[in-house]
């Protein structure tokens, strides 16, 4: 049984998925599974993917299309190791990245998740996350509210966090991360670790936050279902209804300018 498992879902990027493929098979750290499952692709995906078969260490699965949460959920129910890591098909790993963090999850037993930071490159471009986007650790449940500051690519989990959290909701077309960090936030201390080994590419159209209008939809939903998990204190549950009456302003400011707009 190896180490970590490798869960990397792509639909429809042949151009990029060889490079997030690559960047996993040139880690350091080499005890590893790579669990690539394509989502329903229909542009030659697979044919980009072959050469990379050959390394005994790659599993290909193909499902007709569901979504990124189902692929994720596929790739999960295949994972054979005590850790889990993520890999969206748009970003890449430094040769680092799995090697750091499971140095420092054996130096700390007692953490079962963690990221390391990220250099982002939008439409090719290297760009500086705002203040907002600051990364934190420890039970950082109230800092998950306003938006995501956890990445999938930069995330291991420990097999027992799965076990506990359980799979990606499938009902989510997007913001299924943040729907998975808030669960994840509340059973478990969060390590981020301070050395950005990770490129986060964005800009592109294929995005899921260009694909949906109303983002903050799908967060509500989260947040709505959170309110129901049994380890929500008291004035957990006072910031999570304030953070839905927010956005649910935010929404009905959108629908109103949209109808008035035409758009």
């Amino acid at each position: 049984m190896t180490s970590v498992s490798v869960i990397l879902p792509t639909f429809n990027r042949k151009l990029l998925v060889p490079n997030a493929v690559k960047s996993v098979l040139d880690q350091t750290y080499r005890d590893f599974e790579l669990i690539l499952v394509d989502d329903g692709s229909t542009d030659q995906t697979r044919n980009v993917i072959d050469p990379f078969l050959k390394d005994s260490r790659v599993h290909y699965c193909y499902q007709q299309n569901k979504g990124v949460s189902a692929a994720r959920n596929l790739g999960l129910s295949k994972a054979c190791s005590e850790w889990i890591a993520f890999l969206d098909s748009d970003d890449v790993w430094l040769p680092r990245k799995l090697e750091t963090q499971i140095s420092y999850l054996k130096a700390n037993p007692h953490i079962k998740a963690c990221q390391v930071e990220e250099i982002w490159i939008r439409n090719g471009i290297r760009v500086n996350p705002h203040k907002k986007h600051a990364k934190h650790s420890g039970w950082i449940f109230e800092h998950c509210l306003p938006l995501c500051i956890i990445s999938p690519s930069a995330v291991i989990l420990h097999q027992s966090v799965v076990s506990q959290c359980g799979f990606f909701d499938e009902g989510l077309p997007a913001c299924e991360d943040y729907d998975y960090w808030l669960r994840l936030t509340l059973d478990f201390e969060f390590v981020t670790l301070p050395e950005a080994l990770i490129i986060k590419n964005g800009g592109h159209a294929d995005q899921l936050s260009q694909k949906y209008w109303g983002m903050d939809r799908f967060r509500i939903i989260a947040l709505e279902k959170i309110l129901n998990h049994p380890l929500l204190s008291a004035s957990q549950r006072r910031l999570v209804e304030q953070d839905i009456a927010r956005r649910q302003q935010i929404l009905n400011q959108g629908a109103q300018k949209r109808q008035k707009t035409g758009c």
